[in-house]
């Protein structure tokens, strides 16, 4: 309570209880009605106090900031880039705030302190313990979390002040920044690839140990894939057979054999000749051998030749492709096949020096030059 407060509150008593008196003077009050007066204005008193007493301030004067006082009686500092670490190694954050304290009474013959020194190091030190523990791509939700833990007065270590902060700002430097996205980058790529190959591995041993594991289990699995296609299954036996001992590096099964198809063709290692797939064809090209005469299977002709490379018998570019291929058996001297091929398309012959697709050759020993 403030002086000028007391003197208020004496001023009015002693006025009020002058007008008691002068009005119980002159009305002749009884002697009982004296000391109930005076207990009256001791009531009045009491209130008058209260009613006259300032309202508390919610921040104390001290603290706040007044502009026409001197530096060093604001009792506030501001602290700018300090440092502080987070839970990773050589990230730390850089930390700003306005720290205000209040200087606590001590004994007369404690040592002199700076409280500046003492406000700013006990605020640090509880920023300190918040920001250790939080990674540092979070810097805005500590910042708020500081904002809580250094928003009261506390006593520092040495009990001489009392430090608070406010204006907090926290924040990660720009180049730990961009280091800190591209590792996020990183490490969820790993991720993805990592989960890509996992399934990949487990497609594998899938197929490999369950489904392709014999005849049977793939037999199985193509039906259960294809329930309406019991036909379509049983044609696929000997492919899947096949899928199967090849998946073990195995031959196939003794029971499946006679499943397995073999589709001829021609072969390209080395010292080995080639075979047409259809063997009785060289007959249309040896004149004079006689066809098979069993009715198994009809003896191969020209048509069946032609046919086979696609061409219609009213296809336009038939004489033009007989003309070449006559030339191209006379090159390898086969004249008695370029005099067949010749009467069988009313004698169709390219001049060896424009047919662009067979080089001219050398004729045939036994025939003139045509």
């Amino acid at each position: 309570m403030s002086s000028g407060h007391r003197t208020m509150t004496l001023f009015v008593t002693v006025i009020l209880g002058m007008i008691l008196v002068i009005l119980g003077l002159s009305a002749d009050w009884p002697i009982w009605a004296w000391p109930t007066m005076a207990a009256l204005l001791l009531v009045v008193g009491v209130a008058i106090h209260r009613i006259l007493a300032p309202t508390p301030e919610a921040f104390p004067r001290a603290l706040l900031t007044e502009p026409d006082l001197p530096e060093s009686v604001r009792q506030e500092q501001r602290v700018a880039h300090v440092a502080l670490p987070s839970s990773v190694p050589d990230y730390d954050f850089s930390f700003s705030a306005t720290v205000r304290w209040l200087v606590l009474d001590t004994s007369d013959d404690a040592p002199y302190a700076n409280p500046a020194g003492l406000a700013v190091d006990a605020v640090l030190q509880r920023a300190r313990v918040v920001t250790a523990q939080q990674p540092p791509h979070r810097s805005a939700f500590t910042q708020h979390q500081l904002d809580g833990a250094l928003a009261t007065m506390r006593c520092d270590s040495t009990g001489r002040v009392m430090a608070m902060a406010q204006d907090v700002t926290l924040n990660l430097p720009e180049p730990d920044r961009e280091r800190l996205a591209k590792l996020a980058g990183v490490r969820k790529d790993e991720d993805v690839w990592e989960h890509e190959r996992n399934y990949e591995r487990n497609k594998r041993a899938y197929l490999g140990d369950d489904v392709l594991k014999d005849t049977g289990s793939a037999v199985v699995w193509w039906l259960s894939r294809n329930e309406d296609e019991v036909e379509g299954a049983v044609d696929r036996i000997g492919l899947l057979a096949q899928l199967s001992a090849a998946a073990n590096n195995d031959e196939v099964a003794p029971p499946f054999e006679h499943l397995v198809t073999t589709v001829p063709g021609p072969s390209y290692t080395d010292g080995a000749a080639w075979e047409p797939r259809h063997p009785d064809w060289q007959q249309t090209f040896e004149p004079g051998r006689p066809s098979p005469g069993n009715g198994a299977t009809p003896a191969p002709s020209v048509d069946s030749f032609l046919a086979w490379f696609g061409f219609a018998p009213d296809d336009p570019d038939i004489d033009l492709f007989a003309g070449r291929l006559t030339n191209l058996a006379r090159a390898h001297g086969k004249s008695e096949v370029a005099e067949e091929l010749s009467r069988r398309f009313d004698g169709a012959s390219v001049d060896q020096g424009d047919d662009e697709g067979v080089p001219p050759g050398p004729p045939p020993p036994d025939q003139p030059d045509l």
